[in-house]
């Protein structure tokens, strides 16, 4: 498990987020036990080595999948920035730079266009310092596209979207100095300055030092001097005569120099200062986090087991579930979730279905999303809108299937009624009843009024019972 803390509070909130369904005493029980071996190990129990101890309690395959699914995100988010940012640094340097022969390339043009450059990147960090997010549209939208993927706790969204627009910057500023050098090798540019303000030439040299100085100590070629600066300015109407050729190339190591520490290095400390601040909210998160304050107080307080498990008691614990297996709803939509129907639906689903679908399983997260919208398209069109989910009865309901259930009621019609259906191992055969239990009790625990459980081809005259907790 990495250290980061954005990844240990992303896995630490998903981990909180399932315990909810779990009874409060199995929880004090189960992390007292986890402080008692911190304490016999002689190790501090912090919320990292929790997380190891729940995985290892869980087994493989069964780590929160919330946060690998939030990080990938904003990793694609990051790469999309620093491709975006790549491309358009080739093409406004090669902009800058055009020259036709005609007319010398302005540095004032170049000078106002770095002086953009740094503005952005500091209006970047202080719109991220202050928690304003002007890319809130955006984050809308990735949100819509990747369902089911909670918002990152501790307000950290605004730093990372800057840190990502740093990223672009990085990529726009190293794209465009390779495209500088380049261009001085293959072409002979030739630069001037010139402005409608009438200037002179020593009030222009002395703004070009103060630009100049945090590389004129150890570069003082990349300096121009004021014989440069009277040398290469030219006019609307430019004779041309009292213009030295060889002076118009003298300007690049300056150019190569302004763009490399007023557009690159900015981008650099200031996506390095992103990054850490990200690190530091994403930790004091963590330890505001209600749920560590929960687990705090379950580790340091001691468990009461009286050994009585009502096992002479008349009074036992009725562990039914209070929901009754529905009707199969009229619905011409079929999704098939994780494999299941395969190789053959029963006779009573496949032949009456006119859109069959798949989702779960081997299928990719972009499947998922594509299942929803085509379904929710489908749905919009029904009076009555229903959807059957077909599963496989001997296998338990999963948190992936929550995730999946989540997200598609958000986007479906309000009236859409889902019914789950358990298959079993027989297309045509009846699943048994404690096969059917932990679905009824899934569907129960998901507090979904619109969410129930039915068997195709059942008789309904006799409700189909659960049955009784043997004593």
């Amino acid at each position: 498990m990495t250290n980061h803390p954005l990844r240990l509070l992303l896995e630490f909130d998903a981990r909180c987020q399932r315990d909810k369904e779990q009874p409060p005493a199995f929880l004090h029980r189960r992390d007292r036990k986890f402080a008692l071996i911190c304490q016999q190990e002689g190790e501090q129990p912090t919320p990292q080595r929790w997380l190891e101890h729940m995985k290892r309690l869980s087994g493989p395959g069964s780590a929160p999948q919330a946060s690998e699914k939030t990080l990938l995100r904003w990793q694609h988010l990051r790469t999309l920035f620093m491709l975006s940012g790549a491309v358009f640094g080739v093409i406004a340097m090669t902009g800058l730079l055009f020259y036709d022969a005609a007319q010398r390339i302005n540095m004032t043009v170049i000078l106002a266009f770095v002086l953009l450059q740094l503005l952005l990147a500091l209006f970047t960090s202080v719109q991220s310092w202050v928690g304003w997010q002007p890319w809130h549209w955006l984050l809308r939208r990735l949100q819509r596209r990747s369902a089911g993927v909670d918002q990152i706790p501790g307000g950290l969204q605004p730093l990372l979207m800057a840190e990502a627009a740093h990223r672009g910057g990085i990529c726009f500023g190293l794209t465009g100095l390779l495209t500088l050098l380049l261009m001085v090798v293959i072409q002979d540019l030739a630069f001037g300055w010139s402005t409608t303000i009438n200037t002179a030439a020593s009030g222009y040299h002395h703004l070009l030092l103060v630009v100049a100085t945090p590389w004129s100590w150890f570069w003082p070629d990349a300096v121009p001097t004021l014989e440069l600066v009277e040398a290469t300015r030219f006019y609307r109407v430019n004779g041309g005569s009292e213009i030295a050729p060889k002076a118009w190339g003298q300007w690049w190591p300056f150019v190569a120099m302004l763009w490399t520490f007023w557009v690159l290095v900015p981008r650099l400390l200031l996506a390095a200062l992103a990054n850490w601040l990200v690190r530091r909210r994403a930790q004091q998160a963590l330890e505001r986090h209600p749920g560590l304050q929960a687990l705090l107080y379950r580790m340091e307080t001691p468990t009461l087991d009286t050994g009585n498990e009502h096992n002479d008691a008349d009074d036992l614990p009725d562990t039914r579930t209070r929901s009754d297996l529905q009707p199969l709803p009229d619905s011409h939509i079929l999704l098939c979730w994780a494999g299941a129907g395969a190789p053959e639906l029963p006779a009573g689903l496949a032949g009456t279905r006119n859109l069959i679908l798949r989702a779960g399983g081997s299928a990719t997260l972009r499947d998922d999303h594509r299942a929803i919208e085509q379904i929710g398209t489908e749905l919009a069109r029904d009076a009555e809108p229903a959807v059957l989910i077909i599963t496989r009865s001997w296998e338990p309901p999963t948190g992936e299937l929550q995730d999946f259930l989540e997200s598609a009621l958000e986007l479906w019609p309000e009236t859409t009624r889902v019914a789950l259906v358990p298959l079993a191992q027989h297309a045509d055969s009846e699943p048994a009843p404690h096969l059917l239990n932990p679905w009824l009790r899934f569907a129960e625990r998901l507090g979904e009024a619109r969410i129930s459980v039915s068997v195709p081809q059942l008789s309904w005259q006799e409700p189909y019972g659960l049955e009784e907790p043997s004593s």
